[in-house]
């Protein structure tokens, strides 16, 4: 058994927000309430900190199968432990891509055995992501996928994307969209505008994500399927999201903190701040944060994507796409949204809690019989993240050498600490 004591606990699924105790017990939520007293538990005192719902991370990359120099599962969910994460949702574009139930299968028995954390995997939309045919989508979900996306790329056209969204829609699974047109999208670095031009760096306009993004919600119209737009970016994409939801389509969205706490104006031929989308203008990063504490946007997702130095440590436009991001991303948001007081803390952790709970069709709370899977952080803990310290195999961080305030203090997956800060 463990007991955390004297923890200000903060659901959002229930709107509860008080100083109280929670045991646990067999992987289990057994009792909140305050004052609580178990001879035989273990005890972690919370005071000061704040007990939430585990953190759930929609996007990330953990590279294995395939490409375990830069993440294995065993890497990637040690860094996720440590960002706070009890579950992550690594995406399927590995090698082989995850578009069968056999590969399924094998990244579920390897989390089972290495990871820190809960592994979700998310399936391929298409037969290896081209966008020509459907994917082992029914095999796929009865071995465990929680959705499909052909991230990386956009599934390839309206046609495929309709019977897709009509299939997961009889399967109850959404259907996550990287969104980007490729004919504007192909040669391009950086987000085009002054800098890209100061830089002399190809450049893709905005435009290239919205445009998929009005396409993929006329399909949702169509089909009724559940449709999450991945690491949303830009002012006109979030607008179309609004309009979506005011209309009452299941249309949900993520933003990761690199893009509404970075802007183009960071890249300097550095290829820490290369990523796909790419960082957008000061104005785009307004957008985001607005929507982040307004509720326009669901979640807050990482797109944890680490690299080797051999494909980072090159000439910019050579430089593969993608920055790591699951140790900084709780920091980064309090930073961003709590402690300039944009957003109330309450919403903060509804978006990393229930809203990408929500996106999956699944709970997170606090109440009892739930799974113990918590997140226990400070918002005053002062800390400099080191690239070169954290658990993850990969260093192409932008965030390197940043002293922040405010961090993940343990980590508790049914009902065992994985992690706790030292």
């Amino acid at each position: 058994m463990l007991l955390i004591k004297n923890g200000r606990v903060i659901d959002p699924s229930t709107g509860g927000d008080s100083t109280s105790d929670i045991l646990l017990h067999d992987g289990r939520i057994a009792r909140v309430s305050p004052g609580i007293d178990a001879k035989d538990a273990e005890v972690f005192d919370a005071a000061g900190l704040i007990v939430a719902p585990g953190f759930i991370d929609l996007h990330c990359h953990l590279r294995e199968p395939g490409d375990e120099p830069a993440e294995t599962i065993e890497t990637g969910t040690r860094a996720a432990a440590r960002g706070g994460f009890t579950a992550v949702c690594p995406m399927p574009n590995t090698k082989p891509v995850n578009d069968n139930a056999s590969v399924t299968r094998s990244i579920v028995e390897r989390a089972a055995s290495a990871a820190s954390v809960r592994v979700w995997p998310i399936g391929a939309a298409s037969l290896g992501s081209k966008g020509e045919s459907l994917a082992e989508i029914s095999a796929m979900k009865d071995a465990g996928i929680v959705a499909v996306t052909d991230d990386g790329r956009p599934i390839a056209t309206a046609k495929i994307l309709r019977h897709v969204m009509e299939y997961c829609r009889a399967l109850g699974l959404p259907v996550i969209e990287h969104c980007e047109d490729p004919s504007l999208f192909a040669g391009a670095v950086m987000r085009e505008g002054a800098t890209s031009v100061r830089l002399g760096l190809s450049g893709m306009p905005a435009a290239t994500e919205s445009i998929c993004v009005s396409r993929d919600i006329q399909i949702c119209a169509l089909t009724g399927c559940r449709l999450h737009i991945a690491h949303l970016s830009t002012t006109k994409s979030l607008e179309l999201v609004r309009e979506a939801k005011h209309a009452g389509l299941p249309v949900t969205c993520e933003v990761t903190p690199h893009h509404f706490t970075l802007t183009d104006e960071d890249v300097h031929y550095d290829t820490r701040f290369k990523m796909n989308p790419p960082l957008g203008s000061r104005e785009d990063r307004e957008a985001m944060l607005v929507g982040l504490a307004d509720g326009a946007v669901d979640a807050i997702a990482t797109d944890h994507a680490p690299h080797t130095r051999a494909t980072k440590e090159v000439e910019f436009d050579r430089a593969a796409f993608g920055v790591t991001g699951f140790e900084t991303a709780l920091a980064l948001a309090l930073e961003a949204l709590v402690h300039t007081g944009r957003a109330p803390l309450g919403r903060v952790v509804e978006l990393f809690t229930s809203g990408p709970a929500r996106v999956l069709g699944i709970r997170s709370s606090l109440a009892e019989k739930e799974p113990a899977d918590i997140t226990i952080f400070s918002t005053e803990h002062r800390w400099t993240f080191r690239a070169e310290e954290s658990a993850s195999r990969s260093r192409n961080t932008p965030f390197d050498g940043r002293t922040f305030r405010g961090a993940p203090m343990a980590t508790i997956v049914g009902g065992r600490i994985v992690w706790r800060r030292s």
